[in-house]
């Protein structure tokens, strides 16, 4: 393990954000990848907390993934320079971990991020404005499983937005889908909703989602700021993806997320 840790060290050293050998245009960052090292320190996340990982889409200029505790998302700069990149505007969700350290230390750094290259054992390296790497990323491989996801179900809406939908409400958001009628039916907050749903393609991939009109109960409850920014959210999505195993984000045509769902119900095969 120490071998492996100084090799890793070395290729850092050796190959700065500054060399034009290995150098990168933006389409080279498509994927997922772990961030392994900050700062010159290997990662090491705290018990029961998620390895953080950053994910970009040059197909739809987005940039998403974990920070530690919380998700991040933002918007790639898809126009440019070859090595050149800002991650300075990142948003984030608003969870509150055991252990915060890791997280901050991520965000921190990320904030600074101006430049990437790649190293030569194949991971990236990501600089402020001096020439020593501040982040290495290792590719990440995605699990086939996770990417393809059945709609079919109940799913409770856990973020709109950034932020988190509180658990315990009287009457809690949901949506359920039923991709042989593609129709909808949930809950925004306060009234049921029914509606109809189209999947499609999105950037060459079968992740487009549109919803038809959606329409609603008449109730008035004491609070309907809820129900209003998912009604809102629902409106503008555009497509959709799994973040993991029951989890799936939908997007408007920026790519920002509007809308986390976790499924509650299983699929009907």
């Amino acid at each position: 393990m120490k071998k492996a840790m100084f090799s890793l060290g070395m290729a850092t050293l050796l190959l700065s954000c500054g060399s034009v050998k290995n150098a990168v245009t933006v389409s080279d960052l498509e994927g997922e990848w772990n961030i392994i090292e900050l700062n010159g320190t290997a990662v090491v996340p705290a018990p029961d907390q998620p390895f953080p990982f950053i994910g970009f889409s040059t197909k739809d200029g987005r940039v998403y993934g974990n920070s530690g505790c919380n998700r991040l998302m933002g918007v790639l700069g898809v126009a440019a320079k070859p090595g050149e990149i800002d991650l300075g505007q990142l948003g984030s969700t608003r969870m509150m971990c055991p252990d915060m350290t890791l997280e901050r230390n991520v965000l921190s750094a990320l904030s600074q991020v101006k430049k990437y290259r790649k190293l030569d054992d194949g991971t990236l390296a990501l600089c402020a404005s001096s020439k020593r790497p501040i982040l290495v990323l290792q590719r990440r491989e995605a699990d086939a499983e996770v990417k393809s996801v059945n709609l079919n179900g109940r799913w409770d809406i856990v973020l709109v937005g950034v932020t988190s939908v509180p658990k315990g409400l009287e009457n809690q958001p949901f949506l359920e889908f039923d991709t042989t009628e593609k129709r909808l039916h949930g809950n925004a907050g306060c009234n049921v909703i029914n509606g109809t749903f189209e999947l499609g393609e999105k950037n060459g991939e079968n992740t487009g989602l549109t919803f038809g009109q959606v329409i609603s109960t008449m109730m008035a409850c004491p609070d309907m700021t809820l129900e209003s920014h998912i009604l809102q959210a629902i409106n503008s999505v555009k497509s959709f993806s799994a973040l993991e195993e029951d989890v799936i984000e939908l997007y408007d045509e920026s790519g920002t997320s509007v809308l986390q769902l976790k499924r509650t119900v299983a699929a009907v095969e």
